[in-house]
């Protein structure tokens, strides 16, 4: 992974690669200013004689978002390139860049900058924040995946180029503690955010339920986290139903792992839960051509809930996150679910299977009710659940459910703050009279139209009394098949990863709820 480091010396004498720089579009009030240069481009812009925005105009510069230009570097500068990222709309005068605008415009950078040893990051650093912003983006820009490349003992990646190995924070403050805790804090979150970004990029026949939970044991041994894998004995003996009748059709036997991170100065409980379905074919209800060859990805919600713990307990944060991966192989098979079968949840419910494609419900069902036993102060659940969400809202915007507004309300504000495009999605209770069976309690289909926000209504069965609950879909941006952008590569993008963090950050505080 990408070094980063603070570093207060000047862009000039820097021995570097390149010298990144922040360029934005002029304010409605500025707009005839054209290209504006944010802070930290000083030191080039006076060896270009105060003529830099000029010249990153006449090279078609223009400020948009994400967008990079590559100049030579002026004379007297130990670094040969100087790149300008594109910040978007500058702010008006007295305010500040938006955190998420630095994201994007590092993670830009850091991917136009594969192969480079060293880069400085002469982006506005405002503050703490900032630098927190920054760090996180050139990270989660760097990232490539290339388990399964052919590289060579150099381990070359992405074009037969490493990523960026270092990136220095110029204008950074390394022995001010804010700072210090600001880029300690981005190194933790963006390594398991990538953590949970490899785990949903990796192919289904080396991810399996099994191995994802070994993956779990071994981090939370690292990690100083308590961990419990139930296998398909013990699901059996437990009555998990939902889990079983999941996984019935694989080779693949389904587990559910139960992570505990504890803090003893941790006065409130928060319990993540992950849809882990390791490979969805959609069973019995086989998934038409064209729409098998991601479904690798279904594992994200648990990948992101795994992650989240993981963070937390790296970060110390005095609060107790459980996490619950909810892990299972959905193919058809003589042994696998029909629809048309009851299912007996872990909550003594009983499920009539109408579609066996609507399978993450039914192992989210059965880790919800598990999680629920330990009356947290909070749950939110994590899935790559419906294809309506994504009709909904799109591929960047992940929807939130829940059964108390003010929570959801709450979770949104979370993603937001962190970067990630959320929306609030009610639940309207004309709905669920749809999921009425006659043979069974509920049935895990009900009306197409607002298929999401049923989906959202099966899971708030199995949700205990009194406790506040939201549901992420994150369908839409939990995998990128188009090109990278910002921070986001192509494929598995780790979303909702920073929003859960986030949540446990707030509760540790006091600040939710």
């Amino acid at each position: 992974m990408t070094a980063l480091t603070l570093s207060t010396s000047a862009a000039p004498g820097l021995r570097a690669d390149a010298i990144v720089i922040g360029v934005a579009k002029g304010t409605a009030s500025r707009a005839k200013d054209g290209l504006v240069l944010a802070p930290g481009a000083e030191a080039v812009d006076k060896a270009y004689d105060g003529g830099l925005a000029g010249v990153l105009e006449t090279l078609g510069a223009s400020g948009a978002e994400g967008e990079v230009t590559k100049l030579p570097a002026p004379a007297g500068f130990k670094a040969p390139l100087v790149v300008a990222v594109g910040l978007g709309t500058a702010p008006e005068k007295d305010a500040g860049y938006d955190g998420e605008a630095l994201r994007k415009a590092a993670g830009a950078a850091a991917r136009v900058l594969t192969g480079a040893k060293k880069a400085g990051f002469a982006l506005p650093l405002a503050d703490a924040a900032d630098a927190g912003a920054v760090g996180e983006g050139v990270l989660l820009g760097a990232y490539v995946f290339d388990a399964y490349k052919e590289t060579g003992k150099d381990a070359k990646a992405r074009n037969g180029k490493a990523p960026l190995a270092e990136a220095v924070l110029l204008g950074g403050k390394p022995r001010d503690k804010a700072y210090k805790a600001a880029v300690e804090r981005a190194v933790a979150v963006a390594e398991e955010l990538n953590r949970a970004r490899d785990l949903v990029n990796t192919p289904p026949n080396d991810l399996d339920p099994e191995a994802f939970a070994a993956i779990a044991q071994a981090a939370a041994k690292e990690h100083g986290i308590k961990v419990q894998v139930l296998d398909e004995k013990a699901l059996t003996k437990g009555g998990y139903g939902g889990i079983l009748g999941v996984g019935a059709g694989s080779a693949s036997g389904p587990r559910l792992v139960k992570l505990s991170y504890t803090s003893s100065k941790a006065k409130k409980s928060l319990a993540f839960v992950g849809k882990g379905i390791t490979y969805d074919s959609g069973g019995i209800s086989l998934k038409p051509a064209g729409h098998n060859e991601t479904m690798k990805c279904d594992m994200a919600g648990a990948a992101a809930v795994f992650a989240a713990v993981v963070a937390a307990a790296r970060l110390g944060l005095e609060v107790n996150v459980t996490g619950w991966l909810a892990l299972a192989e959905n193919m058809p098979s003589g042994s696998a679910t029909r629809p048309g079968d009851v299912l007996r949840m872990y909550s003594g419910k009983t499920v009539e299977v109408l579609n066996t494609d609507a399978e993450g419900r039914l192992v989210l069902a059965d880790a919800l009710w598990a999680a629920s036993q330990e009356q947290p102060d909070a749950i939110v659940d994590v899935a790559t659940l419906t294809g309506a969400m994504m009709l909904a809202l799109g591929s960047r915007t992940f929807g939130i459910m829940a059964n108390d507004d003010a929570f959801r309300t709450a979770v949104h504000e979370a993603a937001e703050e962190v970067g990630e495009p959320a929306w609030p999605m009610p639940l309207p209770e004309h709905l669920r009279k749809g999921m009425d069976s006659p043979v069974a309690d509920i049935a895990n289909m009900g009306e197409r139209m607002g298929g999401g926000l049923v989906a959202g209504l099966f899971l708030r069965e199995f949700v205990g009394e009194g406790i506040a609950w939201a549901h992420l879909d994150i369908a839409g941006p939990a995998f990128n098949e188009s090109g990278p952008f910002g921070y986001t590569p192509k494929g598995g993008t780790g979303t909702a990863v920073r929003t859960l963090v986030r949540l446990a950050e707030l509760t540790a505080a006091g600040d939710l709820g």
